[in-house]
């Protein structure tokens, strides 16, 4: 019982926590609204939960033996939220109120989060933390994947509707740029650990 209860706690921490999910579910809040950005959220759900149950049952073997692997799905990851973060911060209020941008896919969410720094870090640190080789392997990687799924949803969630309610405060043109900026900025430096593990790994 001890070990679930500690699960749960540490993946309800972890995921409340800021990071690209959060922070890009927040601004999808603020530039679509929650129905819209719903797909989104129910992709993250399902998404991470999968990505912890694939990881839990093999992947870990595979990028334990091929690191490189490891080292460009980050790289990968890395360019596409940076992308992403230039798409928030160079949003206009006038474009991004109309149906010809969109937030995340449920199926875009789901792919996403493979390419998530933080989702990695998440992932392979409960994994590490909360198995072992002589205990139920199986059993303990589905609860972390549960745990992870029912935490995520309440986390994201909040996140979604603190940043739709944040909506109506932000009709004046220049606070809507700021905050995409801000939010833009918070996404860059989610990546930091990441970018600075590689810069260590591979310029130092």
């Amino acid at each position: 019982m001890e070990l679930y209860l500690a699960i749960l706690l540490f993946t309800a921490t972890a995921s409340i926590t800021p990071g690209p999910n959060n922070i890009m579910i927040m601004a999808a809040g603020v530039n679509f609204g929650i129905q819209k950005s719903l797909p989104h959220l129910f992709g993250i759900c399902l998404g991470f939960p999968i990505m912890v149950i694939a990881i839990g049952l093999g992947f870990s073997v595979v990028f334990n033996a091929y690191p490189l692997l490891h080292n460009a799905i980050n790289v990968i990851g890395i360019i596409y939220l940076l992308y992403l973060a230039w798409l928030i911060a160079s949003a206009k209020p006038t474009k991004i109120r109309t149906d010809a941008t969109k937030p995340l896919s449920f199926i875009q969410a789901v792919l996403f989060q493979w390419v998530n720094p933080k989702a990695w870090v998440m992932a392979t640190g409960a994994i590490s933390a909360y198995t072992s080789s002589d205990g139920d392997i199986l059993g303990h990687v589905l609860f972390i994947a549960f745990a992870f799924s029912i935490t995520a949803g309440i986390s994201v969630g909040i996140w979604l509707v603190f940043g739709a309610g944040l909506k109506r405060y932000l009709d004046n043109p220049l606070h809507y740029r700021v905050f995409n900026i801000v939010m833009a900025m918070l996404l860059v430096g989610s990546m930091s650990p990441v970018i600075i593990n590689l810069i260590e790994q591979y310029l130092v």
